[in-house]
């Protein structure tokens, strides 16, 4: 479809490619709706043993696409519709069976960052910048995510993350643990290609019990209602608060939000 395109190589490695290079693959409704279904025809081929997640012309994603978000706000039954896709979706990729690696060339930013914290692993090329963005927007950051990245890279620095909006260097996200691997950025995809080949060598129910006990503690587990509670009334207020509408519109406008 349009922004997607997946293959699968002899390997046992299946590449699926965020593809509107004009956006910098900024990630559309229709993407995010189409993500589970696509992920669930890789996973169900016999010969895929691992995934590979990467974006097209030299940039991994900017994102959720503002401008078609900026409508989206437009009413808050829309936008809970919306944050519930966007949530299914990054939870397709964490379920994926087979280990999944995110190999993150220029920008990895917002929605596009939060796709690849749901991924196993992260190899980022040396000039990537990283960063999850709402902050700037007025947006609130469900508590699947939210938990996912405070998993993965603790409370303090997913508050920094999150309270700043900040880029970060791959060098800095590899200090947090947000990145696993930092490469030159010529060499990122020969080097992601040969570890999930390494992988697709590996055992399959050595990494499925791996990934399932070490999913147990995750945003699934036991904190994920006291959390989903916590950030309710949040995403409510959220819905029919000026800031979403002041932050998308300073987006586009090129200038700061006044919020």
């Amino acid at each position: 479809m349009d922004g997607l395109r997946a293959y699968v190589g002899a390997d046992g490695v299946a590449v699926l490619v965020l593809d509107r290079p004009e956006r910098r693959n900024a990630v559309t409704l229709a993407m995010w709706q189409a993500l589970p279904g696509v992920l669930e025809r890789l996973a169900a081929l016999p010969e895929v043993r691992a995934l590979l997640l990467t974006g097209a012309g030299g940039t991994f994603s900017a994102g959720a696409d503002i401008a078609e978000l900026a409508g989206i706000y437009g009413t808050p039954d829309r936008a809970d519709a919306y944050h519930a896709v966007n949530v299914a979706a990054e939870e397709a990729l964490a379920a994926f069976p087979h280990p999944t690696i995110a190999v993150l060339h220029g920008y990895c930013v917002g929605g596009g960052c939060q796709l690849a914290v749901a991924c196993d692993l992260r190899f980022a090329a040396e000039g990537a910048r990283l960063g999850i963005t709402p902050a700037k927007l007025g947006v609130v950051y469900p508590a699947v995510p939210t938990l996912r990245l405070a998993a993965l890279v603790g409370p303090a620095r997913a508050k920094y993350l999150l309270f700043s909006g900040e880029l970060v260097t791959a060098e800095r996200a590899e200090r947090y643990g947000l990145v696993d691997e930092v490469l030159p950025d010529g060499e990122l995809d020969s080097r992601a290609t040969e570890f999930a080949r390494l992988l697709a060598r590996r055992s399959p129910q050595t990494i499925g019990a791996a990934k399932a006990v070490l999913a147990a503690g995750g945003p699934a587990g036991d904190r994920l209602a006291e959390a989903r509670a916590a950030v309710a009334p949040w995403e409510r207020r959220s819905r029919r608060a000026p800031d979403v509408h002041e932050g998308l519109a300073a987006f586009l406008e090129r200038r700061e939000p006044r919020f």
